[in-house]
């Protein structure tokens, strides 16, 4: 096998239950020549469940240039190699986009074996608008930079999906409630997948409240979810998106009629529309 055969799976592997391995992600895990796992000891009870005894070696946040070069010359060779997390999908908040990128860059062709994620699994499951949606990760661990990152957030109207560490959760709650308000939507949903999988949905404060008061809740794999922005419409200014709108419909509709269709798009006032179509054309 020549290098230009070479194969760079990105394999996603369960959050909690075993069960939800997909059938090819496990058969490219044992055929692999080798796999870059996050944490080998963590991965080991996936493998004996699952019997795959393909060589594994470690590939996290920390490994140096050298590590990722040699699994690169791995690749180069000709062989096959797997790269996995310690669950749910690759690169989301978990390492791997230096190889990836480097592998492209050096022709090598990477493929993905979809499976779990705890954000898509969180958010198909918490009931908060889920047609636009702002992945935000970790957010900072001090207190400062944390509340910086989130008062950028504060006009952001799609929903946002965090990810957090259970001993900074109250914080982060408390955290949101000051910058966001604490009337704003938002859910918890923590150990998916896994025996005590739970969802709760509450204004931000109720929130904040319920999981400082139970211990149990700053436990186990956490996700949160908040509800973006009201978006104010009336007399505001059009936005990039409604641009984008009225360019299209300005191709096939007379500036009324393609104003009045943009208002329903976007919630704009039409006459805001309006008035831009002709400013848009010198008019």
């Amino acid at each position: 096998m020549g290098p230009d055969q070479a194969l760079l799976y990105i394999v996603a592997t369960p959050i909690g239950n075993l069960s939800d391995m997909v059938p090819r992600a496990v058969e490219v895990l044992q055929c692999a020549d080798l796999v870059a796992a996050e944490d080998t000891r963590h991965s080991q009870r996936l493998f004996s469940h699952f019997a795959i005894d393909t060589p594994l070696i470690a590939y996290h946040d920390h490994s140096d240039e050298k590590r990722t070069e040699q699994i690169l010359q791995r690749l180069e060779s000709g062989q096959t190699v797997a790269l996995i997390s310690d669950a749910g999908t690759p690169l989301i908040s978990d390492p791997g986009y230096r190889l990836v990128r480097e592998a492209r860059r050096r022709g090598i062709r990477v493929v993905p074996i979809p499976g779990p994620c705890a954000l898509i699994a969180a958010l198909s499951a918490a009931g908060l608008p889920s047609d636009r949606f702002s992945f935000e990760g970790f957010l900072p661990a001090k207190p400062v930079a944390r509340q910086k990152a989130l008062q950028a957030l504060a006009s952001e109207s799609r929903t946002m999906v965090f990810y957090e560490a259970p001993h900074r959760v109250v914080e982060t709650l408390e955290a949101m409630v000051a910058v966001f308000g604490g009337d704003r939507e938002a859910v918890i949903a923590r150990e998916l997948t896994k025996a005590f999988e739970t969802f709760h949905s509450a204004p931000l404060s109720e929130l904040a409240a319920w999981v400082g008061d139970d211990s149990n809740q700053q436990r186990g794999e956490i996700v949160l979810l908040v509800r973006g922005a009201e978006r104010r419409r009336g007399d505001e200014e059009v936005d990039a998106e409604a641009e984008r709108v009225m360019k299209l419909l300005l191709g096939e509709l007379p500036p009324k009629k393609a104003a009045a269709l943009a208002a329903e798009i976007t919630g704009i006032n039409k006459k805001v529309l309006y008035k831009w179509s002709l400013a848009s054309k010198g008019e």
